[in-house]
């Protein structure tokens, strides 16, 4: 893979942010946007635990998606306290996906100071919070709504790896989804090009997060994370300004989500080896016309 290092800035106006990565739809951290939030010293473990320790919540393992999981299906349900407990004692290959604190807590808002100055269709109703212990793994995919993200780190480090969606077919995509077939665990170790071979001409980014960082994520950027340390962050997502990418998001929704879930329900085995034959192809094509 031909990969580079996100670029990093400690402020950014909101012209120079809009001409050089919003408007050219490409990553950046930004290293001080969060010191000033209440959140960059208040969230801790022990505080989540206070506000919402008994709210239950979902958990996803390191496996990938079986031929009968639905989208977004979950592995286990427990109270948020009893997960944030397993964390902190060691290493728990366990993460919480799409948990909306706020929902639960409507006092946490008051923690983070909206960057209403990089872009005003922030959806404020739909903050996200992420969790997991140290080892854990988000496998490589893009949001399903295609929404901007604004991804804060809080406690704990984690590595990064990004695509634009262009790169969709040298990372094999599978179709009605938002997934990759191929593996990225442990990808900056070890990289499967034999069964994949169009992964080494993909262009993408990197980077390690840590307290404070905050990533801008354009709308529909592949991302795979790894959890170097247990901790959590929080994504603020965005609307995509533009109408075609609105209606984008719609399809990906309703349609796509949709058509996906319902080839699962009605042929789970061959819809899934399916996806990942049609990913391949798509990929060896690509290869021979480059």
């Amino acid at each position: 893979m031909h990969i580079t290092s996100i670029d990093r800035v400690e402020n950014i106006s909101p012209e120079d942010f809009k001409k050089n990565y919003y408007d050219k739809r490409k990553p950046v951290i930004i290293t001080g946007l969060s010191k000033t939030w209440p959140a960059y010293t208040k969230w801790t473990w022990d505080y989540f635990k206070s506000v919402v320790g008994k709210q239950t919540v979902g958990l996803y393992d390191n496996s990938r998606a079986g031929a009968r999981t639905l989208v977004n299906g979950a592995d286990a349900y427990i109270p948020f306290g009893d997960y944030l407990d397993m964390v902190r004692k060691g290493p728990v290959q366990l993460r919480i996906f799409l948990f909306n604190i706020f929902q639960h807590a409507p006092q946490i808002a008051e923690d983070i100071i909206w960057p209403d100055e990089y872009t005003p269709r922030f959806l404020k109703k739909y903050p996200m919070l992420f969790v997991g212990g140290a080892g854990s793994v988000a496998h490589m995919h893009y949001d399903i709504d295609l929404s901007h993200i604004f991804h804060t780190q809080f406690i704990g480090r984690k590595r990064v790896l990004l695509f634009d969606n262009q790169q969709s077919p040298y990372i094999y995509k599978m179709p009605l989804t938002v997934e990759s077939a191929a593996s990225f665990v442990n990808w900056s170790e070890q990289l499967d090009t034999e069964h994949f071979p169009a992964l080494e001409h993909a262009r993408g980014y990197t980077t390690i997060l840590e307290h404070g960082d905050t990533m801008f994520m354009p709308a529909g950027y592949w991302h795979h994370m790894e959890y170097l340390d247990s901790g959590f962050a929080m994504s603020l997502r965005a609307m995509d300004h533009t109408l075609s990418g609105k209606l984008n998001g719609l399809y990906h929704l309703v349609g796509l989500r949709g058509m996906n879930n319902l080839l699962i329900k009605l042929a789970p085995e061959w819809w899934y080896h399916y996806k990942r034959k049609v990913a391949k192809k798509r990929a060896e094509r690509i290869l021979i016309g480059s």
